[in-house]
């Protein structure tokens, strides 16, 4: 039981809603390998986001919430489109081929396209001199996770595969928030999580259907994993992290994304005994590091909703 002075404590929920995030967020990935035994990769991302999102939007109705129309409406599709459809396709088919630890690690390299695509666009912050160098120190932690797999020696190159696909994923996620970003729409932002969800989900409706893959393999425990990524890895982990962001300041809630891949990586080893030694755990700690450099030298960079 929580001290109920701790729990009196103004900023509670907020912290409570914190650490949702960095758990909730965290099993994602192990959820999509155990639901990738009874759904295709295409599939579970369309089943899951068409459902939690249509969920989401059902509670705005009935909570007389205002709804994105027009061009707020198209705005957020496109952006859920590119953020959680290709970002979360990308992720899936990847955990085809690697554990979902390492996915979890690769993914953490995001904020390094965030800066790299925003320093691109016009108006965007140009990079700074310690940006340059948590980038390359990060890019050198994300080469000796891959290096053994470049050179043959395991994993019989799924690694590469995975990781130049996480790169991908990692790409249209980055753009697709920063161009979220810089537009202004009257929708609470719970409300705009919702349309992108279902935006997201039907996206991906006719590939599922089209796209050559397994038949369904219905089994418990896949059944029940998709079950667990819509309701808290979408509606829970979304809305807790909507929350947190508009009470804690943004380096608070900035320490998802370090704590998100060690919990991948001790569930991905506790139930599938994925491997992870000490030249992933070196590579894990020379990516963090980079993560650390680009993200000083960006205070006022906004973190993104990953999974």
């Amino acid at each position: 039981m929580l001290p109920w002075g701790l729990r009196r404590h103004p900023l509670f929920k907020a912290y409570l809603a914190l650490v949702a995030i960095c758990f909730f967020w965290g099993t994602t990935y192990l959820g999509i390998r155990m639901a990738l035994e009874s759904f295709p990769p295409l599939l579970l991302v369309s089943l899951r986001f068409t459902v939690s999102g249509s969920i989401m939007l059902a509670a705005a109705w009935l909570a007389r919430a205002r709804l994105p129309r027009g061009r707020d409406l198209a705005i957020s599709a496109f952006t859920g489109f590119l953020i959680l459809g290709v970002g979360n396709a990308c992720l899936t088919v990847a955990e085809l081929w690697i554990p979902s630890g390492l996915a979890a690690l690769i993914i953490s390299v995001s904020p390094f396209w965030m800066v790299g695509i925003e320093a691109l666009l016009p108006g965007g912050e140009r990079l700074h001199r310690s940006s340059m160098l948590g980038m390359l120190v990060g890019l050198a932690g994300a080469a000796l996770l891959v290096s053994s797999d470049v050179t043959g020696a395991s994993f019989g190159g799924g690694l590469l595969r995975g990781f130049l696909l996480l790169q991908l994923g990692n790409a249209a996620w980055s753009f697709g928030s920063i161009y979220q970003r810089r537009q202004s729409t009257p929708a609470h932002p719970i409300v705009t999580g919702a349309v992108q969800q279902l935006a997201a989900g039907l996206a991906f409706l006719p590939a599922a259907l089209l796209a050559p893959s397994h038949p369904v393999r219905w089994s418990f425990r896949g059944a029940a994993a998709l079950v667990y990524l819509i309701i808290f890895g979408s509606i829970v982990g979304y809305s807790a992290y909507v929350y947190a962001l508009a009470h804690l300041r943004v380096a608070v809630v900035s320490i998802y994304p370090y704590v998100n891949p060690v919990v991948a990586v001790f569930l991905g080893w506790l139930f599938y005994r994925e491997p992870f030694g000490p030249r992933e755990a070196a590579a894990m700690a020379i990516i963090f590091a980079g993560v650390l450099l680009v993200k000083r030298s960006t205070p006022g960079a906004r973190p993104e909703a990953p999974d």
